[in-house]
């Protein structure tokens, strides 16, 4: 499958043109895939009319009949698809200078991953919203498929990705059960963050993506993290001035005096948001921003799938 990889997409410019070549790279790898053929369902055969195209000819049935005739297919039932994604501090990490442009970060990871999605949902005349959120809702558009709509949605996720601000906390909790209130009809609901909550209340945490089930919408929550830094913590052993990006507050340390905690710690939260995403038949997709695009746009495709 032909994708870009993150290193190609670290400037990241011109948001809409980047969203573009990666969505054109997963369709070309489409047609390599199970998932040829995802935008349409085929309907019926009819008879070949000469002059026009022989892209739709079946040949397989010319080969048995020795008449051309070419398939007709229809598009799929169109969707609603509200794109949630978390603009708190936490997301810009990992934070360089800020004249350094060619770096990926949770918040730029999120924001190139939800300009594609939107991109493949205009290409299919879906509907689509956007919802940022930290300590509150800072956007909530309404789901359209126009393009003036895609380009002023771009336009908010461009601002994060230019404007990074630090001590902003998280209230996802509150947040998406604003958002399940807020949607009246069924629609997939596409989530990115890292799903840290500043106040650590994660039964909270839990009762928001159990509201969002409750009212009937498909949920994917995209967990997005930087796998070697926050999940792993592969730190050089050497002393570190670690910030909180949401409160501030240092601490001084050598990344081994806390190695073995911490990944203890973090691997017990992620497990038990994994358990209760099942539990609530929430898709739960490991979204490493070192692993590039495709897990994102094939678990999209997969419940889109399921949807029609």
């Amino acid at each position: 499958m032909v994708l870009l990889d993150n290193y190609d997409v670290r400037n990241i410019g011109n948001l809409e043109l980047l969203a573009k070549q990666v969505v054109e790279g997963f369709i070309i790898g489409l047609h390599k895939s199970p998932f040829h053929g995802f935008s349409v369902e085929f309907a019926e055969h009819r008879l070949y009319n000469q002059g026009e195209s022989t892209r739709q000819i079946d040949w397989k049935v010319y080969a048995r009949t020795d008449k051309m005739f070419v398939k007709r297919f229809e598009e799929e039932t169109n969707l609603r698809c509200q794109i949630v994604v978390d603009c708190s501090s936490s997301m810009y990490f990992p934070e360089v200078g800020k004249d350094t442009k060619n770096y990926t970060n949770k918040l730029r990871f999120s924001a190139l991953a939800a300009a594609s999605l939107m991109n493949l949902l205009k290409k299919q005349r879906d509907a689509f919203g956007l919802t940022l959120f930290d300590s509150a809702l800072r956007e909530h558009t309404r789901c359209k498929s126009s393009t003036s709509h895609y380009r002023l949605l771009l336009t908010y996720l461009q601002k994060l990705i230019d404007k990074p601000e630090r001590n902003k906390t998280t209230s996802a909790a509150e947040s998406l059960h604003l958002i399940a209130d807020s949607i009246h009809k069924r629609s997939m609901v596409v989530i990115f963050s890292d799903m840290f909550e500043s106040n650590e209340n994660t039964e909270a945490l839990f009762s928001a993506l159990q509201h969002l089930k409750h009212a009937k919408h498909e949920v994917i929550l995209f967990h997005t993290v930087d796998k070697s830094l926050e999940m792993d913590f592969e730190y050089e052993n050497r002393p570190y001035i670690f910030i909180d990006m949401e409160s501030g507050e240092q601490v001084r340390l050598q990344p081994n005096q806390v190695k073995e905690h911490y990944v203890e710690q973090v691997a017990r939260f992620k497990e038990e948001l994994k358990v209760k995403c099942l539990q609530y038949k929430v898709d739960f997709v490991e979204a490493d921003i070192n692993a590039g695009f495709r897990p994102i746009l094939q678990a999209w495709l997969v419940k889109r799938m399921k949807m029609t």
